[in-house]
């Protein structure tokens, strides 16, 4: 049975089918690239406005379809981003914040409560989307965990995502679990499992003190050991643990 056809199936008779990623993707075991895990690699990406991998692009249009017959419109507002995009964020806000008296040691702990450090973030390996409700009145700044909750403008997508998206292969990265550290709940942030987690698996070998250091990030003097460790636990690991 194509794939398709069984998550249509599956849909109209409320069969569980949160085995569906494991039996319809493949397993990637090969070596990936410290570039590519770092965002400075050059994979090969699908879509139009955004930017996934193949694998995962397939996911999300599929994804889509199927959110589009309960009237919602799954809109990706960010995808892939190179260690450069992230670096010319990064550097735009530790550069504001010491412009408006903050020290550095500061100006990084307010930036890491939703940015991460380039070379670091999730979006680098075009696994994970940034998502909001397209039908829905737009707000002025969309990506605020109020819109997805109470009577907010995207509380009917994520209530269609907490219950289907999983089905794809898609997981929520940073929860509003009560006793997770790190970056703080991000309602928007979903990663495609089936190839995130190994990219995760893989990253976990490398250093980001070493990666810091080496890529000359501004600031990088700031950094100590203690605090790459405590952001490697915190930001990094500390996530919906069907994602590790």
């Amino acid at each position: 049975m194509k794939r398709r056809h069984f998550i249509k199936s599956a849909f109209a008779s409320g069969i569980a089918v949160s085995v569906l990623p494991q039996l319809a993707f493949q397993t990637h075991t090969s070596q990936i690239s410290y570039e590519e895990l770092i965002g400075k690699g050059k994979p090969k990406l699908y879509g139009e406005g955004f930017q996934l991998q193949k694998e995962v692009y397939n996911a999300f249009m599929q994804m889509k379809a199927e959110a589009l017959k309960s009237d919602i419109h799954i809109q990706i507002v960010s995808s892939y981003r190179s260690y450069n995009h992230q670096n010319r964020i990064w550097e735009r806000k530790y550069n504001r914040n010491i412009s408006k008296g903050l020290t550095p040691q500061e100006s990084i702990k307010k930036i890491i409560e939703y940015s991460t450090i380039p070379g670091t973030s999730r979006h680098h390996w075009a696994t994970d989307i940034d998502i909001i409700d397209a039908n829905a009145v737009q707000p002025s700044s969309v990506l605020q965990p109020k819109h997805f909750e109470d009577k907010g403008c995207y509380r009917n997508l994520k209530l269609w995502m907490d219950k289907y998206a999983s089905h794809f292969g898609f997981y929520l990265v940073y929860t509003n679990a009560l006793n997770r550290k790190g970056f703080k709940y991000e309602p928007w942030h979903y990663s495609y499992k089936p190839i995130s987690s190994m990219y995760l698996s893989q990253y976990k070998n490398l250093s980001i003190k070493d990666i810091i250091t080496n890529e000359n990030l501004l600031g990088n003097n700031y950094f100590s050991d203690e605090f790459t460790h405590n952001y490697l636990k915190n930001n990094i690991l500390d996530i919906n643990p069907e994602l590790l």
